[in-house]
């Protein structure tokens, strides 16, 4: 019996799984250190597109059926050099051996990795500082609504920047790849210890382990709680009275309610289920979770269900969940600017699916040319021309996507696209802010590196490239995710640096948002990837 064992960061996870030989006598094989280390790289950089089964998401289906016929030497070369598709080039991530063992293992067959239950995550959940020991207001002089929160990727870390001084304040022990940081919002007074919003922010890692950080506090003392809900996940929110966090499972697809005070799991929910072609899903990840501004519930996206989980946390004895059917396979998204409509990317149908909250009903879904919708955190803006817009890139097309999203007051454009941008490159992130003339999109999915270097600046006005910004030409290196401070004057864009965490070389840039000219950079920091600035995520400012 081999063990399911993930080295990530220090974190060493073992668990029992079914028995797949590294050393099968009939087609390909490996040696057993070399089947964990590929098991493990798998894990960290594959299975977030593919599936832990392989069953493919975002990324294809890897199973042996498939890959097989696709064979040794093409796999290599799809991984070292990547896909038009919107997958990565691994050629300076990973060494040749490494992407030869990789794809000789994804000819064999995956192994299954087991269940989770709530008594194990209790097991899991820690304490650092008692709820009763925080302070009543910072113990620091510093303006924290303007700090960033920054995921440090590789490190397993999460950075608190200081978006005044541009000081690096500390570097918090959070789970691997972090994926999303999110807080307390603007509505969230009833909190129990503490209810300011923006607070609390709480993080969830590639490993499942999900930490509770508290801005209030000295930096050594800033992580305050953690649980894991899962082995694999992605996604972490808090309800609307503070009350609950929620964090999702890729593996084992569930999720769970856990006290945002205490961080004690509460309630674990399967998201297996039937899809929307009425097929059952024992991989039924949950790729992102939001809390709805307006009402008392979370919205679950279950990825290769094609469902939107809209589910009232007033009774969790009780839950009352309303499962909206849309399109495969949901991945990230973000509310128009009134709270009531969530806009997401369902990236193997290319759409963009619109959920109206209030009513608990699939509104739109929005066809587009581009490939792959990605919005990231996604923008909002008033065109002068068509009113309020929401916009994405894409992973496979070098192009941002403008639809309508006021129905109310724009009802001709609602829902339609109005706008298509072509830009050098496929991306992953977009991002705006009121204050801005300029909408900004990274182009980090194309495999050329002065594009994936570079990030793209968009007038509001107009709808065209007013600038190409080279902010990296470190080779090895890539521009993605921007973020503005607090009044907008600045748009910090990450440099990620995709080797060597012993020597963090990872910087984030600043540009004046108006003039478009650097301002500062940022260094030491590991693979920088989502900032988060307080006040704007707090107050659903995009």
């Amino acid at each position: 019996m081999k063990k399911f064992s993930l080295t990530v960061v220090g974190l060493a996870v073992g668990v029992a799984m079914s028995g797949v030989s590294a050393v099968a006598s009939a087609g390909p094989t490996l040696s057993d250190a070399d089947f964990e280390e590929s098991k493990t790289l798998y894990f960290q950089r594959c299975a977030g597109c593919h599936g832990v089964l392989r069953k493919g998401a975002t990324g294809k289906n890897l199973e042996p059926k498939t890959s097989l016929e696709l064979g040794q030497e093409r796999l290599e070369k799809i991984i070292t050099y990547g896909t038009d598709g919107g997958m990565n080039n691994f050629d300076d991530i990973f060494t040749k051996e490494q992407i030869a063992n990789i794809s000789t293992y994804i000819q064999m067959e995956a192994p299954i990795p087991p269940e989770m239950s709530l008594a194990m995550m209790k097991e899991r959940t820690k304490t650092y500082v008692a709820p009763e020991d925080y302070p009543a207001k910072p113990l620091h002089d510093r303006n924290w609504e303007n700090f960033f929160v920054v995921i440090e990727r590789d490190a397993g870390k999460a950075a608190i920047i200081d978006g005044d001084t541009k000081e690096i304040i500390t570097h918090i022990d959070t789970g691997y790849a972090v994926h999303v940081i999110k807080a307390t919002e603007h509505h969230a007074t009833e909190h129990p210890v503490g209810g300011i919003p923006g607070r609390f922010w709480y993080t969830m890692g590639r490993d499942g382990r999900m930490t509770k950080i508290d801005l209030f506090q000295t930096p050594e003392k800033m992580l305050v709680a953690e649980t894991q809900i899962a082995y694999d996940a992605r996604d972490v929110a808090i309800s609307g009275d503070g009350k609950y966090v929620i964090g999702g499972g890729y593996w084992p697809p569930h999720f769970v309610i856990a006290d945002a005070v205490t961080m004690e799991p509460l309630k674990v929910v399967s998201t297996r289920g039937v899809n929307i072609d009425g097929e059952y899903v024992n991989e039924a990840r949950v790729a992102a979770i939001y809390t709805t501004p307006n009402e008392p519930t979370f919205l679950v996206a279950v990825k290769e269900l094609g469902q939107m989980w809209q589910v009232d946390y007033s009774d969790l004895d009780n839950l009352d969940i309303v499962k909206i059917d849309s399109a495969k396979f949901l991945h990230d998204g973000f509310f128009d600017p009134t709270g009531r409509y969530f806009q997401i990317a369902a990236n193997a149908a290319n759409k963009m699916v619109v959920v109206d909250t209030k009513t608990r009903t699939l509104e739109a879904m929005i066809d587009t040319t581009g490939k792959k919708p990605h919005p990231g955190p996604g923008a909002n803006w008033d065109d002068p021309k068509y009113g309020p817009v929401g916009g994405t890139v894409h992973l496979g097309t070098g192009m941002v996507t403008v639809w309508g999203n006021d129905p109310a007051g724009n009802a001709g454009n609602a829902w339609k696209i109005v706008r298509e941008i072509e830009t050098d490159g496929a991306g992953a992130f977009i991002r705006t802010h009121p204050n801005s003339d300029y909408v900004w999109a990274d182009q980090v999915k194309n495999p050329e590196p002065e594009v994936q270097q570079s990030v793209q600046v968009i007038s509001k006005a107009t709808g065209e490239i007013v600038k190409t910004i080279r902010v990296t030409e470190e080779a090895g290196k890539a521009a993605l995710h921007i973020e503005f401070d607090k009044d907008g004057t600045e748009a910090w864009v990450s440099v990620w640096n995709r080797t060597d965490n012993a020597n963090p070389t990872g910087e984030i840039v600043v540009y004046d948002a108006k003039t478009l000219e650097e301002k500062a950079r940022i260094k030491g920091l590991t693979t920088p990837t989502g900032k988060f600035n307080v006040y704007s995520r707090t107050n659903h400012v995009t």
